[in-house]
């Protein structure tokens, strides 16, 4: 029983970072105009995954859960996707003229 309380306490320590890493992402994207969009998905899949991990181990509506796990994962093949396609637009010289 020990062992199931120490991963309540941890995801709700990712839960916290999640929360903690979205409202300044979110305020970041909108003075960037939304060019951070892969650090707010990710933020975004945190909490989401450390919703569902808590909905699992409370065992409460685990269809819930495990479809925040999903969506979870989406969420994270996305940014990573955006963020690579942002990273090739920085690389990507700048034609002058």
């Amino acid at each position: 029983m020990f062992a199931h309380r120490y991963w309540i306490w941890i995801w709700y320590g990712i839960l916290a970072i999640g929360v903690i890493g979205f409202a300044p992402a979110l305020q970041w994207a909108r003075t960037t105009h939304w060019k951070n969009l892969d650090e707010v998905m990710r933020a975004f899949g945190t909490i989401c995954t450390s919703v569902g991990m808590l909905l699992l181990l409370y065992e409460v509506v685990p269809l819930v859960g495990y479809g925040l796990l999903i969506l979870s994962l989406i969420i994270f093949i996305f940014a990573f996707i955006w963020g690579r396609k942002l990273e090739a637009e920085r690389k990507r010289p700048v034609d002058p003229g």
